[in-house]
């Protein structure tokens, strides 16, 4: 398994995926090898067809997760060991697309004042001002705030994309304000090394507690997460009149696709179409009949 891992890895960094890629592609084919007790490379698709009813009904993990275990033993297989299935043989599993849950303006505010601190503050508004993905906010740094073109700069964000997103006045103050206090040096939200600050990034479960703990001071019932922030932020753009494409950019989409979900989302949108019936010529209420009693026919 040893000389597996090892080739594993070289083919992933070969083609240079992000490093959390990678370390969850390697986890996922020894969790593969430990559920049949085998080495993966005497394993194939019949147990990678066990494998994903398991992860469905043993583990209940959503169709997403099971596509992204089985991207990582495609990956194994078809890249690292040179064996050419078919798709057909280990199919992705059908997700079902479902709209994302927002939070409105007023939630949004709410949270962010129920922060527990200012590290957290500054952490929950960097999220919804940015839209940025939760990696991304852990990986900023300071050097990455732009105040002369008043920008940020996400370097090296999903698909090894930079971008640059607007940086809001009121959240260059809470920045400044945090800074004074924190005193970061390299990352701006620092994390912890047995207990106390150090010059690392914070992990994406401390962004996640922060989310959690400011929603339920709130009294916010929603499941918060960063990726909340994020849908909720594209969502009040599309709302505030931005077009696809700027919005499109800003999340750092390679594709229009996932970004016209948003139109979904916008009460603006959504009020503007109205409805066929609208312009439906119909008679008047008074000629309904308003009887409870059933009538035979």
């Amino acid at each position: 398994m040893t000389q597996l891992r090892k080739m594993m890895l070289e083919e992933l960094q070969r083609r240079n995926y992000s490093q959390t890629t990678v370390k969850g592609y390697l986890k996922i084919v020894e969790a593969f090898a430990k559920y049949f007790h085998r080495s993966p490379d005497q394993l194939g698709p019949e147990q990678i067809r066990a494998y994903q009813v398991y992860l469905f009904t043993g583990r209940k993990l959503n169709a997403r997760t099971v596509g992204h275990h089985t991207a990582a033993l495609r990956f194994f297989f078809c890249k690292t060991l040179k064996r050419a299935y078919p798709i057909e043989e280990v199919t992705y599993p059908k997700a079902p697309r479902r709209l994302p849950t927002i939070l409105t303006r007023e939630e949004v505010i709410r949270l962010i004042d129920a922060a527990s601190n200012l590290f957290h503050r500054a952490m929950l508004m960097t999220v919804y001002s940015t839209g940025m993905r939760r990696a991304e906010v852990c990986n900023l740094k300071v050097e990455d705030i732009d105040s002369d073109r008043m920008v940020l700069h996400i370097r090296q964000g999903k698909g090894r994309r930079d971008r640059d997103v607007p940086l809001s006045p009121k959240l260059l103050e809470t920045l400044r304000e945090y800074w004074r206090w924190m005193k970061p040096t390299t990352y701006l939200f620092p994390g912890t090394v047995n207990g106390s600050r150090a010059d690392k990034p914070i992990t994406s479960k401390m962004l996640w507690e922060a989310c959690q703990e400011a929603a339920q001071r709130a009294g916010i019932t929603k499941p918060v997460s960063p990726h909340l922030l994020r849908h909720s932020f594209a969502t009040h753009l599309v709302e505030g009149g931005a077009d696809l494409p700027t919005v499109q950019a800003l999340l750092g989409h390679a594709d229009l696709k996932p970004t016209s979900i948003y139109l979904h989302l916008s009460t603006r949108h959504l009020k503007a179409a109205g409805t066929p019936l609208d312009g439906a010529e119909l008679s008047s209420l008074d000629q309904d009949k308003r009887s409870r009693r059933l009538h035979k026919k």
